[in-house]
């Protein structure tokens, strides 16, 4: 089937450009871009002056399958994701049990087939992410593994991780990392400072992040591997990046959008759905953030979707479940930096597109001819209230619930085929 889209405002993140124009799709392939007329038999959708761009590449989701279905399957997530504009998602392997072999690999892909997006798995790097022993690179490559963390277990023994990071260095797999110093970080719920202690929270300091950071940087200097930091939030992190990106090493670093438009006085009324991992940082962080983002020093902005019960969120700050769902406001949270003046459009998508598409080696992510025909039409200054009991996800542990947000998505298209409309 050959679709046109007409009357686009086109975000290209590889040429960092927006421009008018129409795309013809014929069998899932972007297969022109310009002023062109409809061919001869396609399918026209008027896209009336909204913006068309690459579908999200969301590096880091959390499912729930296996062992927590109640809190997001593989149908909730796809929905939510096809709702968010997201057409691909990296999973994350913090499952129960933990997606450390080959067969639980097979187990989730399968499960994953009938997503209305597509999904596609991270294995875990050490065996149930205990950090004593590495998983089976090689056999979790060949059945699909795009890359390989223990997420927020941070494996303490130096020499294990430097085993699996040789190994992974001779199979060309990539390697994400958590920055954090497990020892400090531990029992933290907050940033620490003032107001950490104003609250009564227990605080980390974010010299946690850079001193995990650091350590990594050596491992990496040392084998060579390909490495991406899951999530850079501290200011006190960026020279460090910046200096192993000069020195030659293999590596890119990303933040979740969470860290990128909250900060640390948004836990002030003891709100868990503002816990998270890492915690909340300072607002003369989060502006050094942005900017980095805007400047391409941090490469990838993820949503980190971690959905959570009202169960495992409704206790004490210091005893709730960290993280908070993402896949819906992800688009509408990013743009709030886009109205802000702080980044375009171009920059928001190279960071949530592109370049996590480019360090999986996958074609999605980008406006050109023979790519594939993920795309989200959507409009930036469309406003709305958002109610979390809406949104498509199980659990509903969103920070934004009740705010203003600007942005929704209109379609969204996997390999040419409309797999979300938004009629409203």
């Amino acid at each position: 089937m050959t679709l046109f889209l007409q009357n686009a405002r086109l975000i290209d993140p590889e040429a960092q450009t927006e421009t008018e124009g129409n795309i013809v799709i014929d069998n899932g392939i972007i297969a022109a871009i310009g002023q062109m007329s409809a061919p001869a038999g396609a399918e026209v959708i008027d896209c009336r002056g909204k913006c068309l761009a690459p579908g999200i590449v969301d590096l880091g989701v959390k499912i729930g399958e296996p062992g927590e279905r109640h809190k997001e399957s593989f149908r909730s997530a796809g929905a939510a994701a096809a709702a968010g504009g997201v057409t691909t998602v990296i999973a994350r392997p913090d499952t129960s049990p933990a997606i450390d072999t080959p067969e639980t690999l097979d187990f989730v892909t399968r499960r994953a087939a009938d997503a209305p997006v597509r999904i596609l798995h991270m294995a875990a790097l050490t065996k149930g992410r205990e950090g004593r022993e590495m998983t089976e690179i090689g056999f979790l490559l060949d059945t699909g593994a795009v890359a390989f963390t223990d997420t927020d277990h941070v494996t303490t023994s130096t020499k294990v991780l430097a085993r699996a990071m040789t190994y992974a260095r001779s199979l060309g797999a990539l390697i994400v990392g958590h920055p954090q110093e497990p020892g400090l970080s531990a029992g933290a719920s907050v940033t620490s400072g003032k107001f950490a202690s104003l609250r009564g929270l227990p605080g980390v300091s974010p010299l946690a992040e850079r001193m995990g950071f650091d350590r990594d940087m050596a491992l990496v200097e040392m084998t060579g591997v390909k490495y991406h930091a899951d999530q850079v939030t501290s200011a006190r992190t960026l020279p460090a990046l910046e200096r192993a990106k000069k020195n030659g090493l293999d590596v890119t670093a990303g933040i979740s959008i969470h860290h990128l438009t909250l900060n640390e006085f948004d836990v002030g009324d003891y709100r868990t759905f503002f816990k998270l991992t890492p915690p909340l940082r300072s607002e003369d962080d989060r502006l050094a953030m942005v900017q980095a983002v805007a400047d391409g020093l941090i490469d990838i902005i993820c949503s980190m979707h971690t959905p959570a019960d009202e169960e495992s969120k409704r206790l004490p700050f210091e005893e709730a479940a960290s993280g908070a769902v993402g896949l819906e406001t992800f688009l509408p949270a990013a743009l709030r930096l886009y109205h802000n003046g702080q980044v375009t459009l171009p920059q928001l998508f190279r960071a949530m597109a592109l370049n996590p598409a480019n360090r999986l080696g996958l074609p999605q992510g980008r406006l050109a001819e023979g790519a594939p025909a993920d795309l989200i039409l959507f409009d930036p200054d469309a406003p709305f209230v958002l109610d979390r009991w809406k949104l498509h996800s199980k659990s509903k542990n969103t920070p934004f619930d009740g705010s203003r947000l600007e942005g929704k998505v209109l379609a969204t298209f996997v390999a040419g085929v409309q797999v979300y409309s938004n009629d409203n």
